[in-house]
């Protein structure tokens, strides 16, 4: 019977890691538009409460039926609405003697107890995120975990709404009592099994925004936003091979935009960071200087050889162009690498250009 249980929580590991990446954009966003920066103690709970609720999801539905023909032999109802059932089962099945201890231990092994088990350590520990991260108070502990255990049932009583003919496993209320009961147990517990973590409300002390560095992630968030807002212009252009107009587009954008928004981009302003020039003013030529050494200098050889519009030159001036795009990006390529790395350094056309991103 454990290995039924190790079995869904094995698959949850192998694909958290897909369900991560899609989260992060998102998180990352909420982070740095709710707090202004990115804690490391919250991206450790709040990817383990994925990791969890994902490990719960699976335990409660794996594994799957080979078929969706699910009704063919069942009989009798897919409900069980007694109260307290699981102990008749428990008496019934386990080989408990209450006058022979001999049989005690015996019984943790049992699937009566097991079963018993599970259903109360389910949700366990989501009462312990929603008394530690979450701050809820009991009452609101339990009424949640009814309702995710509530979740759970009906997504067995029906088939996972309607992919399986008839549920694969019963709607059962016992199971809605114990669930609630882990949540209860979660909550009880929180203070012992988190002493040795900072308290969720005291995270964000001591952080001044002001002197935080904007690190790279951050503004990678904000270039994948903006590029976003662009690509319907970018695809546009490129399809019909008209590039002046899309240097027109990408001058517009990344240049007169932060220029008259007080250097910011829609990217720039949904993750909270702006452009500064020297001594804290933004100047045109500054902003020209950043993008056109970026986007026209590494960026142009690179669109040229995307559109094809390579293919038209003599294959004498095609190649030295050919070689100057890939040393070009080689280059660049080893400089950013070493600014990543080497925090304090900054890109060449932040030096040229004399900018800095700064958090509003």
């Amino acid at each position: 019977m454990l290995q039924a249980y190790l079995f869904p929580i094995g698959f949850a590991l192998q694909t958290f890691p897909l369900l991560a990446f899609v989260f992060t954009l998102p998180f990352l966003i909420v982070q740095y538009r709710k707090y202004g920066y990115v804690n490391k103690i919250r991206v450790i709970v709040l990817y383990s409460f994925l990791l969890y609720l994902l490990c719960a999801l699976y335990l409660v539905i794996l594994p799957l039926p080979d078929t969706r023909h699910t009704c063919t032999g069942t009989t009798g109802s897919f409900n069980q609405w007694v109260p307290f059932q699981f102990v008749r089962d428990f008496l019934r099945e386990t080989g408990l003697q209450w006058n022979n201890p001999a049989t005690y231990l015996k019984v943790f092994g049992e699937r009566g107890f097991l079963q018993v088990a599970f259903n109360v350590l389910l949700l366990v520990p989501l009462g312990v995120f929603l008394r530690y991260y979450f701050r809820r108070r009991i009452v609101r502990t339990t009424v949640t975990t009814f309702l995710v255990s509530l979740f759970f049932e009906v997504t067995q009583g029906t088939g996972l709404y309607g992919i399986y003919e008839c549920p694969y496993r019963l709607f059962d209320v016992d199971d809605l009592m114990l669930n609630t009961v882990g949540g209860m147990v979660g909550y009880a517990i929180a203070p012992w099994l988190t002493a040795f973590m900072p308290k969720s409300e005291t995270l964000d002390e001591g952080i001044d925004l002001s002197v935080t560095r904007v690190s790279y992630t951050r503004r990678f968030v904000a270039w994948l936003i903006d590029w976003a807002v662009l690509s319907p212009f970018v695809l546009f252009f490129l399809g019909r091979h008209m590039l002046l107009p899309l240097a027109g587009a990408v001058l517009f954008y990344f240049v007169v935009v932060p220029y008259l928004a007080e250097g910011r981009t829609l990217g720039k302003r949904v993750v909270r960071i702006r452009l500064d020039g020297r001594d804290g003013g933004l100047t045109l030529h500054a902003l020209l200087v950043r993008y056109v050494s970026l986007y026209f200098g590494i960026g142009g050889p690179n669109v040229l050889f995307i559109s094809g519009e390579m293919n038209h030159l003599p294959t004498m001036v095609m190649i030295p162009l050919l070689l100057v795009a890939g040393l070009l990006n080689l280059v660049f390529g080893i400089h950013a690498l070493l600014c990543f790395v080497r925090r304090d350094r900054m890109l060449f056309y932040e030096r040229w250009s004399e900018t800095k991103h700064s958090i509003t």
